[in-house]
């Protein structure tokens, strides 16, 4: 059986400045393995972003597809879309992004119960998700009594909470300082183990990105090479 989650042919990217089309990405080419940690590298404005927005399902490609176990999710309804994002997907970003008047708790438990589970297993779900990323005595606390470090584990923990098949970063330790930032890289290698989650990390940080799996580089939209680590 093939351990291939996902596969991106000839995706491209573009769109209409005025009379012009500007393409963010061209023809491009990516697998990805289950349980495998990709980092994607590349200078501002090179469509790293963009790439994680396609496979995230936040925007189209203008072109090629996208199949998730064989499954093209660019040609899903809007609705579709959005049930596959919340049962497939985790989203981690560089900026936590926790509702500030929520506890963590409460915070990690929003994707179980907009999938519709009842809020008594949500919580169950969530205070075992919240200790799995060590912050067990943290869950009441609101994300302006947490830390740097511990804002970005509440954030890892409510992406994982659902148990998603891959999780896409976006510069996942992009504003915190070197010892968060390994603290954050030994929980991501922590949880594809425990979990078996397979990971997109966009990122600068090349130290970050050379410990990973596999070490794709983008540059003007263009796969140009990868590096197997």
């Amino acid at each position: 059986m093939s351990n291939l989650l996902l596969a991106c042919s000839g995706i491209t990217k573009s769109y209409q400045d005025g009379n012009n089309s500007v393409n963010v990405l061209t023809s491009l080419d990516l697998t990805l393995s289950s349980h495998e940690l990709l980092a994607v590298t590349g200078s501002s404005g090179c469509g790293k972003s963009t790439l994680l927005h396609i496979l995230g399902t936040l925007d189209k490609p203008t072109s090629g597809e996208v199949l998730f176990k064989g499954q093209d999710i660019s040609l899903l309804t809007n609705a579709k879309q959005a049930d596959f994002r919340n049962q497939e997907l985790g989203f981690i970003y560089q900026f936590h992004h926790l509702l500030a008047e929520f506890s963590a708790l409460e915070n990690v438990m929003m994707p179980l119960l907009i999938g519709g589970m009842d809020s008594a297993r949500a919580k169950k779900e969530a205070l075992a998700m919240i200790a799995l990323v060590g912050l067990k005595d943290r869950g009441l606390h609101n994300p302006a009594q947490l830390s740097g470090g511990e804002r970005q584990r509440i954030a890892i923990a409510r992406a994982l909470v659902n148990r998603p098949s891959l999780v896409l970063a976006d510069e996942p330790t992009g504003n915190l300082d070197a010892k968060n930032a390994e603290g954050i890289f030994d929980l991501l290698k922590d949880l594809r183990q425990q979990q078996g989650t397979s990971f997109v990390v966009v990122t600068h940080d090349e130290q970050l990105a050379n410990r990973l799996d596999r070490v794709v580089h983008l540059t003007s939209g263009k796969l140009t090479h990868e590096q197997v680590i």
